[in-house]
C-alpha cells in the first residue's frame, strides 16, 4: 500500500491515502503518431500500467493527445493520461482542453507568474491535478549557489518553492515529483520531503540507464523508498522499451511485498548437488509469468509464490512456503505444493507440467 498522504484522483485512479502504488510509464513513439501511440498505450495497459504520460511538445501533439484519449475510451481501453509540458504554458491549457487527466509542469520553466496563473486557472476549473516535477539537473541557479552545488536539500527547496507558488494561486490539487540519477541523493531528498509535506509523491530514479544498469539503480532507489513507506505512484525510467518499465515496476513491488496480484519467483543459486539445468528452467518459468500474473489479476486472486530448486532432496523442504515448485534430480524433477511432493516428471516436461497444475488450481 502507498503512504498516508492526501488522496488525488488521476482520472479513475486514486493515488495517496494508502491506496495501492500506481505504476506509470511514458510513451516513446513520435507524439504525432496516433496509431503508434494507441498501439503502445494498449500494450502498456495490458502489461499492468495504471497511468500513462505523453510528451506534448507542440499544438499538433496536443490535438493527437485528445484524439488518442477519445479512441481509447471508445475501445474500452481507457487509462488516465498525463500531458508532459515544458516551457509553453499554452500547451498545458490545450492539453487540458483535450482531456488530460493530469499535467506535469515545472513552474520555473513555464515563465512569468501570469502564465503559471493561466495554467492553474484552467486546472482549477476542470479539477485537473498538477504534478510539480523537479529534477536535480534542472535546479534554479540561485538554489544551486546557495547550497554549494546540487544537493538533496536544494532539490526539496526547489520543489517546495514551486508548490508554494501554486498554493498562493489558490490551488492544492497537486502531486510532487523530485528525481535524481544519483540514488543516494534521491533517497535523501525524499526522506526530507516526506517529512515536510503530505502531498502524494511520484517516485523514481531519473535517467537511470539501460535495462540492466537502470533496472538495478531503480530497484535499489525505488525499493528503498517503498520500504520507508514513501511513494504513492512510481515510474521506472529505462533506456528501453517502456514495456520493460512496467515489468520492472511490478517486480520491485513484488520484491517489497506490495504487488497485489503477482507472482513471487524464488530459485536457488545452485551448488555441487545440482544435476539439472536449473538456469534454463528458471528462465523458462520466468518467461511464462506475465500471462499467469494477468490471469491472477483478472480473477482478483492473491499473489502466489513459485520456487525453482536444484536439489530434489532438500528443495521441497527449503521452499516449503512456496505455493508451487519444482526441484531437480538427474534428468528429472519433482513438482511440489507447499512442501508436499505431487509427482515426478522428466526434466523436459517439468515446466509444462508445473504450469498445467497451477492453471488447474488457480
Amino acid at each position: 500500500m502507498g503512504s498516508l498522504t492526501r488522496k488525488v484522483n488521476i482520472g479513475d485512479v486514486i493515488i495517496g491515502g494508502g491506496e495501492p502504488i500506481a505504476i506509470q510509464s511514458m510513451t516513446n513513439v513520435n507524439p504525432h503518431d496516433e496509431k503508434g501511440l494507441l498501439e503502445q498505450i494498449c500494450r502498456l495497459k495490458d502489461a499492468g500500467c495504471n497511468i500513462i504520460r505523453l510528451a506534448v511538445p507542440d499544438r499538433e501533439a496536443a490535438r493527437v493527445f485528445g484524439s488518442v484519449k477519445k479512441k481509447l475510451i471508445k475501445a474500452s481501453k481507457s487509462i488516465p493520461m498525463v500531458a508532459d509540458i515544458h516551457f509553453d504554458y499554452r500547451l498545458a491549457i490545450e492539453a487540458m482542453e483535450e482531456g488530460a487527466d493530469k499535467i506535469r509542469i515545472n513552474p520555473g520553466n513555464i515563465g512569468t507568474i501570469d502564465r503559471v496563473e493561466a495554467v492553474v486557472k484552467m486546472a482549477k476549473e476542470r479539477s485537473i491535478p498538477i504534478r510539480i516535477g523537479v529534477n536535480s539537473g534542472s535546479l534554479e541557479k540561485d538554489i544551486v549557489k546557495a547550497n554549494g552545488g546540487v544537493t538533496a536539500e536544494g532539490i526539496v527547496e526547489s520543489a517546495l518553492k514551486n508548490v508554494k507558488l501554486i498554493e498562493n494561486l489558490g490551488y492544492d490539487n497537486l502531486v510532487i515529483s523530485i528525481k535524481s540519477s544519483d540514488v543516494k541523493m534521491n533517497y535523501d531528498a525524499h526522506k526530507i520531503l516526506a517529512k515536510a509535506t503530505n502531498y502524494p509523491l511520484h517516485i523514481g530514479i531519473t535517467e537511470s540507464g539501460t535495462l540492466k544498469r537502470g533496472g538495478l539503480k531503480s530497484a535499489i532507489g525505488i525499493g528503498a523508498l517503498l520500504l520507508e513507506g514513501i511513494g504513492d505512484t512510481m515510474r521506472v525510467s529505462l533506456t528501453s522499451d517502456p514495456i520493460e518499465e512496467i515489468y520492472m515496476a511490478k517486480d520491485i513491488l513484488g520484491a517489497v511485498g506490495m504487488n497485489k496480484a503477482g507472482v513471487d519467483l524464488v530459485s536457488c543459486p545452485t551448488c555441487g548437488r545440482t544435476k539439472i539445468n536449473l538456469e534454463s528452467l528458471a528462465i523458462e518459468v520466468e518467461k511464462r509469468l506475465p500471462n499467469l500474473e494477468q490471469k491472477l489479476k483478472n480473477l482478483d486472486r492473491e499473489p502466489i509464490k513459485i520456487a525453482v530448486m536444484g536439489c530434489a532432496v532438500n528443495g521441497p523442504g527449503e521452499a516449503k512456503e512456496a505455493d508451487f515448485g519444482i526441484a531437480g534430480g538427474v534428468g528429472e524433477g519433482l513438482i511440489f505444493r507447499k512442501g508436499q511432493i505431487i509427482k515426478k516428471v522428466s526434466e523436459e516436461a517439468l515446466v509444462d507440467e508445473l504450469f498445467r497444475i497451477i492453471e488447474e488450481e488457480v
